[in-house]
């Protein structure tokens, strides 16, 4: 009997490579922690509560990133794991919805505490809080330049994707003949978590220092709460994106419109063919698994409908189930 070890394949589609996000959500790790030290002990040392108090605003930072920084390590080291049956694609997407809720939380307890001084208004030690603030905005800014935006590059799609092997029945396609457009089925979902973090003390940092400037020389200390709440609700719109983003990858829920059209021209490409049944569904950062169900009066080979996929669509996994048809059926109205 033949052996089937050439038709076998894993399910890592790329998962087991370091990711540049990995790498450089490491820096901004290190960097916020060493700041977090500085202003923690400059704070005990000079008895400056801003300071001390900022400093451990980065201990909740650095701990938000620490999650998708877990994230990357348990998704690279696990992706050899049976026990998933499509990788560990999608522990990327469940750590940036669990940092989503941190980042809503935040937000809350931000407008909460606006709204408190709104009521019980403090005392500002403007000097000391603007320094604070510019000391933030400027670690914070080059921490979102490390970062550098939330998107897979091409060069890196195309590393982790060597290239399309041998058709399955139940095939693993690992990757891509062309990765030239870059949109929103790419994108890192852990990297834009830790983006949106970062992101989010730049905004309260900048804000921050426009309403105490606007409070030591115009005498307006109410702006102080203020930019507070518009701050809570700029993260607050955020952080509801990426929980609505990386909730349809957890949840299984049909990529989008424009890639199922994709797949449905592709196949129907001949004109003897018609797709009544797809399912077609995220598996991890820019890759799909697909259930394609064809009725033809000439159908094809399996492995021909394979072929009719364009490897650009990130397409990695597909099950494809054929049935025959009369030639004289009626075909023209889609399901």
């Amino acid at each position: 009997m033949q052996s089937i070890e050439p038709w076998k394949h894993d399910h890592t589609f790329g998962q087991d490579v370091r990711k540049s996000g990995e790498r450089r959500t490491l820096i901004v790790i290190a960097i916020t922690a060493v700041t977090m030290v500085v202003e923690i002990t400059a704070g005990i040392a000079f008895g400056s509560m801003a300071l001390l108090a900022d400093g451990l605003h980065m201990a909740s930072h650095a701990s938000a990133l620490a999650i998708a920084a877990f994230a990357y390590a348990y998704t690279r080291r696990h992706a050899r794991d049976t026990r998933f049956n499509f990788g560990t694609g999608k522990v990327n997407s469940l750590a940036a919805f669990a940092s989503a809720v941190i980042l809503a939380l935040i937000a809350l307890v931000m407008a909460w505490e606006s709204l408190q001084r709104f009521i019980t208004p403090v005392p500002i030690a403007f000097n000391q809080a603007i320094f604070v603030a510019v000391i933030g905005l400027i670690v914070n800014g080059i921490c979102l330049v490390i970062l550098g935006g939330h998107g897979q590059s091409h060069a890196e799609r195309r590393e982790h994707d060597p290239g399309r092997p041998k058709a399955y029945t139940h095939r693993e396609k690992h990757g891509a003949d062309s990765h030239d457009h870059c949109d929103s089925r790419h994108q890192d979902h852990n990297l834009w978590a830790a983006y949106l973090h970062v992101l989010a003390d730049v905004l309260t940092s900048l804000l921050a220092i426009l309403a105490l400037l606007g409070g030591k020389h115009l005498g307006q200390s109410w702006l102080d709460p203020f930019m507070g709440i518009v701050g809570a609700a700029l993260v607050i719109r955020w952080s509801w994106g990426l929980l609505r983003i990386s909730a349809h990858v957890l949840l299984d829920m049909q990529a989008p419109e424009e890639l199922r059209e994709e797949v449905r021209k592709a196949i129907e490409s001949r004109g003897d063919d018609r797709i009544f049944d797809m399912h077609l569904w995220a598996v991890g950062p820019g890759i799909y698994a697909a259930e394609i169900a064809v009725v033809s009066s000439r159908p094809l080979e399996a492995h021909d409908y394979y072929g009719l996929l364009p490897g650009r669509l990130g397409i990695v996994h597909v099950t494809v189930e054929i049935r025959r048809c009369g030639p004289d059926d009626d075909l023209g109205v889609r399901s």
